[in-house]
């Protein structure tokens, strides 16, 4: 977005222009070609000054200006998430009805296929195959649901992520052994 002024037509003012409009400062007869924001609460609402007085006003003008420290911190931890809401792990909104494709709205099928796979199972795996190494590392036995498979891996990512467990290089490796595992069953699950 450019902080420059537009015409009423969707041009920009240029300087010299003999129509331009003046400066929102006090006494001040300059164009006011820059913007600044009139307050924290109206960030998009601004005053237009002359060079001069732009800086003038953004060299004074503070953010956290009347907010106690509690205020600014809460305004800080928003800032750093860009204002959108978060949720802790496992527990935000999430698709229902995902075995009703008419419910959602599903023309195509295009959940109809996730819908399969959650009712698909896993039996025993012949012996020495992937499966049944990621059955072992993820602690599961046959027959297996897409249900009961997701359920154990959110258990074991929470308990084993590097987040959890800083500096631990064997999470971090188990870690990375419950995401293969994982993978192949669904993999296995979708056919």
């Amino acid at each position: 977005m450019s902080g420059r002024r537009r015409r009423p037509d969707g041009r920009f003012y240029e300087p010299g222009d003999p129509d331009a409009p003046r400066c929102d400062w006090p006494n001040c007869a300059k164009e006011g070609l820059y913007r600044a924001p009139k307050d924290r609460d109206h960030l998009r609402d601004y005053f237009w000054f002359c060079l001069d007085h732009v800086r003038e006003y953004n060299a004074a003008w503070n953010y956290y200006a009347g907010m106690n420290e509690r205020q600014m911190e809460s305004e800080l931890r928003r800032d750093t998430i860009w204002n959108r809401p978060t949720w802790r792990w496992g527990t935000g909104p999430s698709v229902r009805h995902a075995d009703d494709p008419e419910r959602l709205g599903d023309p195509f099928g295009l959940f109809r296929e996730s819908a399969d796979r959650d009712a698909r199972e896993i039996d025993y795996p012949r012996r020495g195959s992937p499966e049944e190494t990621a059955l072992r590392e993820l602690d599961l036995t046959p027959p297996l649901t897409f249900e009961t498979l997701r359920a154990r891996y959110m258990i074991l990512v929470k308990r084993h992520h590097p987040d959890a467990n800083p500096g631990s290089k064997d999470s971090e490796e188990r870690f990375k052994r419950i995401n293969i595992a994982y993978h192949t069953l669904v993999n296995t699950l979708q056919t």
